[in-house]
């Protein structure tokens, strides 16, 4: 370490604070300390340290309301929460409010030193994206930017810059076919590590009896078969970013196994023995993690280790307006920039409701530019469930006879819905057949309110 670091140390209880002072000096950092939030925030504006480690719990002043003053004094100062056992929620809280990183207690000296370590490599990486390539490296088939204009894109992209200079976890949510890859490559690609490996796995694509040496590795005679060293994804991934696709397919005992490689940073091949890590992890699911945890099929630390920043996909149909840029994309990749479409068939397409999302528009457009007669698309050259009424729906549906548009109305679904449920949000998103992430979603969407209002 050739240039010496400070860290403010926040922190009630004596003995604590004593022993990570010892052991940061011990690592050659210059450490200062303070025993509660306030004393912590006047240590922090006479030193100005570069990093801040502050407990979330102290009677004084919270480690929330010291992080938030923090930031607002100085953005770029990192700050890491210590929190206890059982408590991880208050540390994703504290993640989403400006944290770099979390700690529970109770932790080593190792693992606090390596976590203060990775967090001031992080703070002298230049991670400015106007450095970046505007394009996907040659070397990355098949990658994309993301497309739309519609406000809930522009909110992913927001959220998306704010997070990729970070290495904190992200849980990508979305139905099937909507780009949660895509999302996961951009994250990578504006990150400081874009030059690193970005790794894919598909946890629903390979066998349970194979996950693990796939995940971690083997060595050579680890079990019958192995008849040779194989390095594992996280391995390949290492310095990077490890996207795991359909994360929430992931059997419970390799969920235990992959919560130690998270919360360790090191993993443990089959029959070999334990290698230090540095990898982003970004997972992404099309399934209810928060209903998969209460039917106990998903283990809840593990969902709180990987949602420390949620990004929220929305489908197709529920940004139509980005269908037509969507089309033009695909026409370019596949070499049709010369074809049209007529205004009938613009229009079909942007009122069709994508259930397949994107995944199924590129399907479509291919059949299309596959059995097309000229280079201008017509409704003829439509599929036919494209021209299909809107099912069972479209006789029993009655409009109001006030006009009302089509978001007010599914304003209204959502809240007879809960009402009739006494606002169990689960009852109501099965009642609307659909995931509870969708109504939980709907309900931000219409800034409905989390609980039954006071009457």
């Amino acid at each position: 370490m050739t240039d010496i670091h400070s860290v403010l140390i926040i922190d009630d209880d004596d003995s604590l604070r004593r022993v990570m002072e010892l052991t940061l000096k011990g690592a050659g950092y210059e450490v200062a300390t303070a025993t509660g939030g306030k004393s912590g925030l006047d240590q922090f504006t006479k030193r100005q340290p570069d990093l801040v480690i502050t407990d979330v719990q102290m009677p004084d002043l919270s480690g929330y309301e010291v992080l938030r003053r923090i930031k607002q004094q100085a953005p770029q100062t990192i700050v890491i929460v210590i929190t206890a056992f059982g408590t991880i929620e208050k540390a994703v809280r504290a993640m989403r409010e400006g944290a770099y990183d979390y700690i529970t207690k109770p932790f080593g000296k190792n693992e606090l030193v390596a976590i203060v370590s990775r967090a001031i490599r992080y703070r002298n990486t230049p991670a400015t994206t106007a450095a970046l390539p505007e394009k996907e490296p040659a070397s990355e088939p098949g990658s994309r930017k993301i497309i739309g204009n519609s406000s809930s894109i522009a909110r992913v992209r927001q959220l998306i810059d704010r997070v990729a200079g970070s290495d904190a976890t992200v849980l990508i949510h979305g139905d099937s076919g909507v780009g949660k890859e895509v999302v996961a490559r951009e994250i990578h690609r504006l990150s400081p590590w874009s030059h690193e490996p970005f790794v894919v796995v598909n946890c629903a694509a390979i066998p349970t009896e194979l996950l693990e040496s796939e995940l971690f590795g083997h060595v050579k005679g680890a079990f019958t078969g192995a008849i040779d060293k194989r390095v594992g994804k996280f391995e390949e991934a290492d310095g990077g970013t490890l996207f795991l696709d359909e994360i929430g397919e992931l059997p419970l005992a390799m969920q235990a196994k992959l919560l130690r490689a998270l919360q360790e940073k090191e993993i443990e091949p089959v029959g070999g023995s334990r290698k230090r890590i540095a990898v982003r992890v970004i997972a992404a699911t099309n399934r209810d993690l928060e209903q998969e945890v209460q039917n106990q099929l998903f283990r809840e630390d593990l969902y709180y280790r990987l949602a420390v920043i949620t990004v929220e996909l929305p489908p197709l149909r529920e940004r139509r307006e980005d269908v037509p840029l969507f089309i033009d994309h695909i026409l370019n990749q596949k070499g049709c920039s010369q074809v049209q479409l007529t205004p009938e068939v613009m229009t079909l397409l942007r009122n069709y409701d994508w259930p397949g999302n994107v995944r199924e528009l590129e399907n479509c457009l291919e059949r299309m530019l596959v059995l097309r007669s000229s280079d201008l698309l017509e409704v003829d050259d439509l599929p036919p469930k494209i021209l299909k009424p809107g099912g069972p729906l479209t006789a029993e549906l009655r409009l109001p006879e006030h006009n009302l548009s089509l978001p007010e109305l599914e304003k209204q679904a959502v809240i007879q819905a809960l009402q009739r449920s006494g606002w169990n949000k689960s009852q109501a998103a099965k009642a609307l057949k659909i995931p509870r992430h969708v109504l939980l979603y709907r309900m931000e969407k219409y800034a409905i309110p989390a609980k039954k209002p006071e009457v």
